[in-house]
């Protein structure tokens, strides 16, 4: 197991090293919105409003239906006792030792008191969700925040973003030693808490996709706010106008 998780390491970093090489420009704090390809997006955004209202939505209303709430956040917490390690990994790179240490110790009250994780005594014990990723990685090493997309399925990103979504595909030594019904059974965690997700917050989600005037500019907003506000960026300065008319940013026809 020592072995798997030191080549993750070692693959994690080689793959941060040449991203970061690879950044076309000096760092800086995001200012407003910066989405050259927003035409492009828009397509993007109807698509996956579409996946959402034929598959998502009904599924995970199915699923919230039928599945009871202490077995949904049972699964929930065993999935984010599974990805723990990734944090553990992404807290190393970025430096905070204190925090991976923190997640080291949360995993493994979580998994050996938690019934293997279906249970949060951890959090009980003070022992919060230090959530992170290797977006966040990318931040700390001073890698741009890019422009704004919206991907296929995955939803809105940026650039940065995109790039660690890709990286933390292996930011988590569980998925090197997990095999079989192991693994199957991380995945199935993962899909799960996600439909268990967007069934807690169907009320938000169907507005800004289905009650918003422009669910496009709507979701950008609370994306970019969101993001940045995790990342700890400062937005005082920032164009980012909570009340913004989502027409201001419909292109000219």
């Amino acid at each position: 197991m020592f072995d798997a998780a030191t080549s993750s390491f070692k693959r994690i970093a080689l793959l941060g090293a040449v991203l970061l090489v690879s950044a076309c420009s000096t760092p800086s704090q995001p200012n407003g919105i910066n989405d050259p390809y927003e035409q492009t997006n828009r397509q993007t955004h109807e698509f996956n409003r579409g996946i959402d209202r034929i598959v998502l939505r009904p599924t995970s209303n199915a699923y919230g239906t039928v599945v009871p709430e202490r077995a949904r956040n049972g699964i929930s917490n065993f999935a984010n006792t599974l990805n723990q390690p990734a944090d553990v990994v992404n807290s190393l790179l970025q430096g905070r030792i204190e925090n991976a240490g923190h997640s080291t110790f949360r995993f493994l009250v979580n998994a050996i008191f938690g019934l293997g994780g279906f249970l949060d005594p951890a959090t009980d014990m003070g022992l919060e969700d230090r959530d992170t990723d290797f977006g966040e990685t990318l931040y700390v090493w001073g890698v741009p925040e890019g422009v704004y997309g919206e991907l296929p399925v995955v939803g809105p990103v940026t650039e940065r973003h995109a790039a660690g979504k890709v990286v933390d595909l292996f930011t988590n030594p569980l998925s090197t030693v997990l095999e079989g019904p192991g693994a199957t059974a991380q995945t199935a965690a993962n899909v799960a808490s996600g439909f268990g997700t967007r069934y807690t917050l169907s009320d938000t989600i169907d507005s800004i996709l289905y009650d918003s005037a422009d669910s496009y500019a709507q979701a950008r907003l609370i994306y970019l706010q969101n993001r940045r506000f995790k990342l700890g960026v400062d937005s005082t300065g920032t164009d980012l106008d909570p009340f913004e008319d989502p027409y201001d940013s419909l292109p000219l026809q």
